[in-house]
């Protein structure tokens, strides 16, 4: 079990603690709802989440292999539903991975980002593209 503590600042920002680390991050409300866009906001942090957590099993995929996967990048673009409640309606994530299309464990890298926890974790009507980009 992981703890976050979240303290609650004002003005739409709040402070965020990682129990086993100590590690401190900031979030702000978007500008579209009513914020700064000072920082990441709640739902920018699952888009970090997305791109991380597949980035993160393609890498324990790879390792368990003996396959370098240092230089792979994700970008994920969000997109907010039109209709209520606010929600996430699409992720978009593009994968680079600096590995030949031909590379024999293909399958088993996109495998692994297309099932990973987060992914798993959210709702079926958040609609997620990915796009795998391999080195030529």
């Amino acid at each position: 079990m992981v703890e976050v503590k979240v303290d609650y600042e004002g003005d739409l920002h709040c402070r965020v603690v990682h129990g086993p680390s100590g590690d401190v991050m900031v979030t702000d409300a978007p500008v579209d709802n009513h914020g700064r866009g000072e920082a990441f906001s709640p739902t920018d942090l699952i888009a970090v989440s997305m791109g991380t957590c597949m980035l993160t099993v393609m890498g324990i995929a790879a390792q368990k292999k003996g396959i370098e996967l240092a230089g792979a990048k994700a970008r994920v673009q969000k997109e907010m539903s039109q209709d209520a409640p606010r929600r996430i309606g699409r992720l978009v994530v593009k994968i680079e991975i600096p590995l030949p299309a031909d590379h024999a464990e293909r399958g088993l890298l996109e495998g692994a980002a297309n099932g990973c926890p987060v992914h798993h974790s959210l709702h079926p009507d958040v609609v997620v593209e990915t796009v795998f980009s391999w080195r030529e």
